[in-house]
């Protein structure tokens, strides 16, 4: 890893966290994992709000050690909550104003208009907070912490307060926001496909420990972790867009040197997108079926296999291309039935075809 945001080592007296990470220094770095984890207390110590016993270090300063304490103000982060914690009695416009005034003019590295704009909140500027969407609310409250400039951006599950539909919504913001703004996110989540969409680096937290963590791609597709084994099991995949067909309602992707194809996507040709497929939507069979309704169907190794109950398993998948090279991140987890893994007669370094039955575009 070249560039490091944080190095944290970290303890927490009375509470069961003893951690050690070393985060990328560009991206989304998700921290994942079930309520009491461990996750809020990693961001606030990032932020200066616990004290925890240990070590933080953001972009090579000493924010804590034995002998040095930074306190919150002095820390270049912008903090996103739960709830969006705008005031009451300003505007959208005066809140944004508040964050931009903490940071003197010379040092300010992010314009109200630039802001305005990636968070799309341009019509809202005169309106106060109670007259907001609660998705509204959340994108004026990311607007004013990137107002303060920060080196460091934390959100500690922002969406979790949001329906689905207002979920959908702030999603494709905060996508925009990791990929134009340019400033590293630490992000806590415990919902899987926030995770999913949004992380660039992955931290599985359990029982105040971290459980693994790396790129996204390769941490959802290891066998060894419980997140491979779930219900809810998928596969990220990185993609190219290649053409549209709107007669037919799809859109064709490059991954791994094999055609994909989804739903219709507004995304150009040429974008980089990224692909969740679940294991439960992919199928193997020893030869490329010519007569079959799946479209989808990727030339792949077996590398890896493990049993999930007395009836399935799950097959690591690692897609090849036309010249039978690995791709090195393009991994598929399959979910198939014992008995189907005895007639083919499966096993570890089997070449085959994954059938894809259905995957989401995320991007």
């Amino acid at each position: 890893m070249s560039e490091v945001l944080a190095e944290l080592r970290l303890s927490y007296p009375g509470f069961d966290l003893d951690v050690s990470l070393r985060l990328p220094g560009q991206g989304v770095s998700v921290l994942l994992g079930p309520s009491g984890c461990g996750k809020t207390t990693i961001l606030r110590a990032l932020a200066g709000l616990e004290r925890a016993q240990g070590r933080v270090v953001v972009q090579g300063q000493v924010w804590q050690d034995a002998q040095r304490f930074v306190p919150t103000h002095q820390r270049s982060i912008g903090y996103v909550f739960q709830e969006a914690s705008l005031f009451p009695h300003l505007t959208v416009q005066g809140n944004l104003d508040y964050g931009r005034r903490r940071i003197p003019a010379a040092e300010q590295r992010v314009t109200l208009d630039e802001a305005v704009a990636l968070l799309g909140i341009g019509h809202l500027m005169e309106r106060r907070p109670e007259r907001l969407s609660g998705g509204e609310r959340q994108r004026v409250a990311i607007a004013r912490a990137l107002l303060t400039s920060p080196r460091l951006l934390l959100m500690d599950e922002p969406l979790s307060a949001l329906d689905a539909e207002r979920k959908a919504e702030i999603l494709p913001y905060l996508e925009r926001l990791n990929a134009q703004a340019g400033v590293p996110m630490v992000y806590v989540t415990h919902a899987l496909d926030e995770a999913a969409r949004l992380a660039d680096h992955l931290v599985l937290m359990e029982a105040g420990r971290v459980r693994a963590e790396g790129p996204v791609a390769s941490t959802l597709a290891r066998l060894d972790l419980p997140l491979s084994q779930i219900d809810e099991a998928a596969a990220v995949l990185d993609a190219t867009v290649r053409m549209h067909d709107p007669a037919y309602g799809q859109s064709q992707l490059d991954v791994a040197g094999s055609p994909l194809w989804v739903g219709l996507s507004d995304a150009a040709p040429g974008q980089r997108v990224r692909v969740r497929v679940l294991a439960r939507d992919v199928s193997v069979t020893l030869s490329h079926a010519q007569d079959s309704s799946i479209n989808n169907i990727l030339p792949a190794k077996i590398v890896g296999m493990r049993e999930v109950g007395p009836v399935t398993a799950t097959l690591q998948l690692r897609l090849t291309t036309e010249a039978g090279s690995a791709e090195a991140e393009s991994v598929l987890l399959a979910r198939i039935t014992h008995r189907s893994c005895e007639a083919l007669q499966l096993r570890v370094g089997q070449s085959v075809f994954a059938q894809i039955k259905g995957a989401a575009l995320m991007w």
